[in-house]
């Protein structure tokens, strides 16, 4: 079993139906359980609940001081590739965009690592389009023999592996993976994909399951917030992060929460995701799964980021660009994969971080 045979549970769950009969009772009880299953999590994401974030917010900041301290871990992604042989309508990288296609030189890679690196980050998120002809293992590989240079820990954004693709990235270095489903409605899913190999749910469904045979030790997972009702699809994210955390339990489970930005091709959101609703599903999944790392990464404003770290964030990006090989082309014109909205240097994170009385952690580990 896997995965795709738990959610089926709640392909017909009529979930619009089910938060309309909330009551605050319901909500307050869900609050004040030490632990929450799957309809106390459901409850704290409902419309309802959105009276009582200020509740939720006191409680999330107690767990995750308990579960993590005050720390929060500063990485930065390195985009090496825009090559994709997918069509997903709503991202820049889209086969169907008119845009200058690149794959990075491994001494164009070395040069952006040597200043990421200078910046004072340890931890570093491998990404690239999704193609495997112009970016095949053998050219990730090679890769991540560089970044290992430079950094501590290494993760990959990438297209889905087998198993074995995996286990070949780990023993070259690989810690983790993210990897994001974007939607878990499957019908919406095959309209949203119309070619290439991400068009399969499934596959992409199971890909964290692939990778925690192979023994990753990060596993993160999330949605695409304004695609698809913001309801069910964090409900789904966070029972498919709990699902994993049950399987994999050596491995530390996580969950990011981007919104949709603004990039290439000019979609426009399904449903406009607010802040205060962002809050709420922050506050919701760290009352529902009390160990789970949470992202927040620089498609969010500063004001939003400084405002969240004390309900639960462990994981910042920082300085971040999503143009291929963005960092030794600052100030020039280059197309990302979306618009990075807080622009803040390493530095003035770290020092919005000092003042929130937490502490910026440049890496959280070392291999032995």
């Amino acid at each position: 079993m896997t995965f795709y045979d738990v959610k089926q549970k709640y392909d017909k769950f009529n979930f619009e139906k089910y938060t309309e009969n909330i009551s605050d009772k319901m909500i307050k009880n869900s609050i004040q359980k030490e632990i929450l299953d799957d309809m106390d999590f459901l409850n704290l994401l409902s419309p309802k609940a959105s009276n009582h974030i200020e509740e939720m917010a006191q409680k999330a900041h107690e767990i995750s001081v308990k579960h993590f301290g005050k720390c929060i871990l500063l990485y930065a992604p390195l985009y090496v590739s825009n090559f994709c042989i997918n069509n997903c309508v709503y991202c820049g990288f889209s086969t169907k965009n008119k845009i200058k296609r690149e794959v990075l030189s491994f001494n164009e890679i070395e040069e952006n690592c040597k200043i990421i690196s200078s910046y004072g980050l340890r931890h570093i998120l491998l990404v690239t389009g999704e193609s495997n002809i112009k970016t095949p293992i053998s050219y990730l590989k090679k890769c991540v023999e560089i970044l290992k240079n430079y950094f501590e820990g290494i993760d990959i954004e990438i297209y889905p592996l087998d198993e074995s693709g995996y286990r070949s990235l780990t023993a070259s270095g690989v810690d983790g993976l993210t990897i994001y489903q974007e939607t878990y409605n499957e019908d919406l899913y095959k309209l949203l994909h119309t070619k290439g190999e991400k068009s399969n749910y499934r596959y992409r469904l199971e890909t964290c399951e692939r990778a925690g045979r192979a023994d990753y030790r990060n596993l993160n997972v999330g949605v695409l917030l304004g695609l698809n009702d913001f309801i069910s699809d964090l409900f789904l994210t966070g029972i498919h992060a709990k699902y994993l955390q049950t399987k994999f339990q050596s491995a530390e489970i996580g969950i990011s929460f981007p919104r949709l930005r603004p990039a290439t091709g000019a979609y426009q959101p399904k449903t406009l995701i607010s802040d205060k609703n962002l809050i709420q599903a922050i506050c919701a999944i760290r009352l529902f799964i009390n160990r789970i790392n949470i992202t927040m990464s620089t498609r969010e404003s500063r004001e939003l980021r400084n405002n969240v770290i004390p309900l639960g964030i462990t994981r910042m990006s920082a300085a971040s660009s999503t143009e291929v090989g963005g960092y030794t082309k600052r100030g020039q014109s280059s197309e990302g994969q979306f618009e990075v909205n807080d622009t803040n240097t390493v530095n003035k994170v770290k020092e919005m971080i000092y003042e929130k009385g937490y502490q910026p952690i440049m890496k959280d580990w070392i291999a032995l």
